[in-house]
């Protein structure tokens, strides 16, 4: 399967759509569309998939992604339903060339930069509150409203790219498509032993031709994507069980407890252990 193509449907004396999405759990659903989209997670936990980037997500988690920027989120099991504040629009929502004007070029640089996405790790609950609110105002509202919110989050400074350095969006459907195939199967398999000629047979290539394919298309290798699927894995299990770390670390598809300490120092800068302390106190 590949990321599925979504048109948002705009209503009536609008241009632009949003929407509080409100679900048992968001399942895993691979798609890109052409608008911006701002994601702001109200309730529920789980993992955030943006292009190359594999990260858990929890209330307060608020994210702009640019145009044909493949994603999803993926809830965690829970008693509790998922939610979040959505809001998608075009860059010429308020018409051709709005964002050349002088006076927005802070807000024509944020957009910009939501083509890697945009992660805000530190959003003052004023503006969280604002974002949440969008999806209840009338529309002339909340296009204002909107626009002030864009403007403010051209302001901060703790945004931060989602993706790599090196991945744009795949530049055909064939792309996608394969790499689709692969993300999907890794979203599953990655606790489990993975080989790279299994991968890329998935997609009918041989397995150095996948290897440089497949870090030409994301941006990381494949072994560098896999470690970071599971010690996200691993971050689920640190912070909503008890286990020890060594059955994290199995159950995360590690099956040598120093290379998964290696692998989770490496991309979160910390033991396990001390991850486990920091988020649980």
């Amino acid at each position: 399967m590949k990321p599925r193509y979504e048109r948002p449907g705009v209503p009536s004396g609008t241009t632009f759509t949003c929407f509080t999405r409100r679900e048992r759990c968001f399942d895993f659903a691979w798609h890109f569309h052409r608008e911006y989209e701002l994601t702001l997670i109200s309730a529920g936990s789980g993992t955030r998939y943006v292009g190359t980037t594999v990260e858990r997500y929890l209330p307060g988690d608020l994210v702009l992604l640019g145009p044909d920027l493949p994603h999803t989120y993926a809830s965690e099991p829970s008693d509790q339903p998922s939610e979040a504040a959505v809001t998608q629009f075009r860059h010429d929502f308020l018409g051709a060339g709005f964002f050349e004007l002088p006076q927005f070029g802070a807000v024509r640089d944020l957009l910009g930069g939501a083509a890697r996405g945009l992660y805000f790790s530190d959003v003052a609950p004023e503006l969280q509150a604002d974002i949440a609110g969008l999806p209840h105002l009338t529309p002339a509202v909340q296009t204002t409203r909107l626009l002030d919110v864009l403007h403010r989050l051209a302001a901060d400074t703790t945004a931060t790219p989602v993706t790599g350095a090196g991945y744009a969006a795949a530049p055909s459907t064939a792309v996608r498509d394969r790499i689709d195939v692969v993300v999907r199967y890794l979203q599953k398999a990655h606790t489990e032993p993975v080989l790279l000629d299994e991968v890329a047979a998935l997609v009918h290539m041989s397995p150095t031709s996948f290897s440089r394919f497949f870090r030409r298309a994301i941006g990381c290798t494949l072994t560098d994507y896999v470690n970071q699927l599971r010690v996200e894995t691993a971050c689920r299990l640190l912070t909503t069980t008890s286990l020890p770390v060594t059955e994290v670390a199995a159950r995360s598809g590690y099956r040598n407890l120093a290379n998964f300490n290696r692998r989770f120092r490496e991309l979160k800068a910390m033991r396990p252990t001390h991850y486990r302390a920091a988020l649980t106190r």
